[in-house]
């Protein structure tokens, strides 16, 4: 269980770099295309990619009853259009947001949803997470302030989208947790990004005039955010969801705005300051803070059994 955990672990901390090298791309790619087409574009890359993909995994073992893998693949598909909803809805708010707000404010407020999962597990579900985790949710709000926020804070048009992308991307992880448990993984992803490519491509259409050329001009911020970011990274989160609490997965995730400031000094030539230094430095505390109720409950568990 502690490698499971490890690994759980190991796998978010992979897609926060990957989310966050792709601020990078989305940065870029809004010079040439539109939000909801970009959202778009992209979800159908990695519904394609995907899909292909959970064509070599089976859906249950060989073992499983008639009416193990019949429920089974009804979670699938229930658990694929919920996640692809919540998916679809927090891209879409978050790219609007972008045109109207800075990147900064976007990547903290988005990473509100370290705080909102853990009060939205707590009020739906009756899960408590111990004292240690809302220490550790707090002080990584703090380090996303000193990382993202330069100046003063006031809600604007986009930072509002944004606020709306910070609730969509907590329904998202508490669905994960949701249904991944009772299918496979990777078809519950290349379910959700299926559905999440429908809802997006209707919504271009409604509010955007989306056409190839502008699709190809944005070529490879479309291919890394959709194949990369989308496909790999979104099924790393759904298979590492197995393994950890949905309140510690975000926290883990959150780190992506760490990982977007190193890309944008690497990529882009921008500089870190001693304050975004000391936000990163805090988040990263704040990781390690997390696991130790996880650590503690299995020193207990072992003490037990000892006893026993």
């Amino acid at each position: 269980m502690d490698k499971k955990k490890l690994l759980g672990s190991l796998l978010l901390v992979l897609t926060a770099v990957i989310w966050g090298t792709a601020f990078v791309f989305q940065r870029t790619g809004m010079e040439q295309i539109e939000p909801l087409t970009f959202s778009a574009s992209r979800m159908t890359l990695a519904a394609a990619a995907i899909g292909i993909v959970s064509l070599f995994f089976k859906d249950s073992a060989p073992s499983y009853s008639e009416e193990i893998k019949k429920a089974r693949r009804k979670n699938t598909v229930i658990g694929g259009i919920l996640c692809g909803i919540f998916l679809a809805a927090g891209s879409i708010f978050q790219q609007i947001g972008l045109v109207y707000t800075t990147a900064g404010k976007a990547g903290f407020i988005t990473a509100l949803y370290m705080l909102i999962v853990p009060i939205l597990n707590l009020i739906i579900f009756r899960k408590r997470s111990p004292f240690t985790v809302w220490i550790a949710v707090l002080m990584g709000i703090f380090g996303m302030y000193l990382l993202c926020m330069n100046g003063g804070f006031s809600l604007s048009q986009g930072d509002t989208y944004v606020v709306i992308c910070a609730f969509m991307f907590s329904g998202h992880i508490l669905c994960c947790d949701r249904f991944v448990e009772k299918c496979n993984p990777v078809k519950l992803s290349a379910m959700q990004f299926v559905t999440a490519a429908a809802v997006s491509w209707i919504a271009a259409f409604i509010m955007e005039a989306p056409s190839v050329d502008k699709i190809i001009s944005a070529a490879v911020p479309i291919l890394y955010c959709g194949i990369i970011s989308g496909g790999v990274g979104y099924t790393l989160q759904i298979v590492a969801q197995r393994f950890t609490d949905p309140t510690v997965a975000s926290l883990l995730m959150s780190l992506e705005s760490v990982f977007a400031v190193i890309a944008g000094a690497v990529f882009l030539n921008e500089q870190m300051s001693v304050r975004e230094l000391i936000g990163c430095a805090v988040m990263f505390a704040a990781i390690i803070l997390v696991q130790i109720p996880i650590k503690q409950k299995q020193k207990s568990n072992k003490q037990n059994n000892t006893q026993a």
